[in-house]
């Protein structure tokens, strides 16, 4: 007989939602804030390129090392020191006297948000159901949306730019303290025996050699999917404007609106296919979603018909929106538990990959053929990730033992995760950006 999950601690949910918050906030500050900054530092515009490129190497770097030591460190430390180490980097954005401290800030912030991104992930795909875990990565759309909130209301208030990130520092060093206090809360312990005789849970990962994680394709099949989702994510976010002005002769302001609806549609379905997921299971909730990720892309690439592209951006924030969590949150069952927690630091540097390659080279096509080019390429990129899913779906899970189920099996879960140890037990369940 199945039984439900014990429900997360309170004070520990509380905290991944505001870290997910954190998460955002940033993103939402630099755009906003870069005119000014780049006039008060004289510098030219193009220089916010060398912020983005430090911080995606600082983000690719510390988020693959997070899922290969976080059974070492523990989640509680690992979350701590990040937080720590973003709040100083907002704080010398703050304080910058120039570029280059400016670029070495843009590093820090992606080794800290890195770590958080991947340590917070890996934890709450043991500990959270597929609801949360949909609402966690609604959250971080959330603090995308404060955070250019914080740096207009900064600005129009009088202030300089350095005043949204130190507020924003400010918050995050709340935060740290927090997780500071919280270190023992968020604890693991080596969990017991499965029937079967094996042991799952991440503390087991310690026992099990990095080159036999590294050697299975599940591992890679999976860190390829989560890049190709996010570039569609991204993609279709960059160019539907560009599509929507030049390509089906909407107005600017129309069009600003439609691309906003996009990115709301993928919030709100977050919030509303967290409570779906965690009725009819995540497998099921997944396979309609990236179906529909499909729909949305042809309906984008039918030439000429401003409605049906609107229509598709709709169609494919919504699909889209609990794909990334859910995946997350059946790793355990495509790779093993003993594998989980290096697969989805894998996974997570491989999503930020995907964000910085894949919409830039559509850029580079969409200006040497035509913009019309974005809704065929969102149709390969959605038909290729259905590919790769069903092919990870089909492979058994390393290191199952007999009898195993996980939690994308369906609405009910076998064996509720232990209070202390949420990621022991015969189940492992999974994490979103997103």
């Amino acid at each position: 007989m199945s039984t439900s999950p014990a429900p997360p601690r309170a004070t520990l949910l509380l905290l991944a939602y505001l870290a997910f918050v954190s998460l955002g906030l940033p993103d939402g500050l630099l755009g906003v804030g870069w005119p000014s900054i780049h006039a008060d530092l004289g510098v030219p515009t193009e220089a916010v390129g060398l912020l983005l490129t430090a911080g995606t190497v600082g983000y690719l770097t510390s988020s693959v090392l997070a899922g290969f030591t976080l059974a070492r460190v523990g989640v509680g430390a690992l979350l701590a020191g990040s937080t720590l180490l973003a709040s100083l980097a907002l704080t010398g954005y703050a304080v910058s006297p120039g570029l280059a401290v400016l670029v070495g800030c843009a590093l820090l912030l992606g080794l800290g948000s890195g770590a958080v991104d991947s340590g917070l992930n890996a934890y709450a795909a043991g500990a959270f159901g597929p609801r949360h875990m949909n609402w966690l990565h609604a959250f971080f759309g959330l603090g995308v949306a404060i955070g250019p909130l914080i740096m207009t209301a900064a600005l129009s208030g009088g202030l300089t730019w350095r005043w949204g990130y130190g507020i924003v520092a400010g918050a995050q060093i709340a935060l740290a303290v927090a997780f500071v206090l919280t270190v023992r809360a968020w604890q693991r312990r080596d969990p017991a025996p499965e029937a079967g005789g094996g042991t799952t849970g991440a503390a087991s990962a310690v026992r099990v050699p990095v080159l036999a994680t590294l050697r299975l394709p599940a591992v890679w099949s999976g860190a390829l999917a989560f890049a190709l989702y996010v570039a569609i994510e991204v993609s279709a976010g960059l160019w539907a404007f560009l599509l929507l002005t030049e390509g089906r002769g909407l107005s600017a302001a129309v069009a600003g609106g439609c691309v906003s609806a996009y990115w709301g549609s993928l919030f709100v379905g977050r919030v509303v296919q967290g409570v779906v997921a965690e009725r009819l299971g995540a497998r099921l909730v997944l396979r309609v979603s990236l179906a529909g990720m499909a729909v949305g892309a042809a309906l984008i690439a039918v030439p000429g018909s401003a409605a049906l592209a609107v229509l598709g951006l709709v169609v494919v924030g919504f699909a889209a929106a609990p794909v990334f969590p859910l995946l997350t949150l059946t790793t355990a069952d495509r790779v093993g538990a003993a594998h989980a927690d290096r697969t989805i630091g894998l996974q997570i540097g491989a999503s930020g990959l995907g964000a910085a390659l894949v919409p830039g080279g559509l850029g580079v096509l969409i200006s040497n053929v035509s913009v019309q080019v974005l809704g065929p390429a969102l149709v390969v990129l959605a038909l290729v990730l259905i590919l790769l899913y069903e092919l990870g779906a089909r492979r058994p899970a390393a290191g199952s033992g007999p009898g195993r189920t996980g939690v994308a099996a369906g609405p009910e879960r076998t064996a509720a995760p232990d209070a202390d140890y949420p990621l022991s037990g015969p189940v492992r369940p999974v994490v979103d950006g997103r």
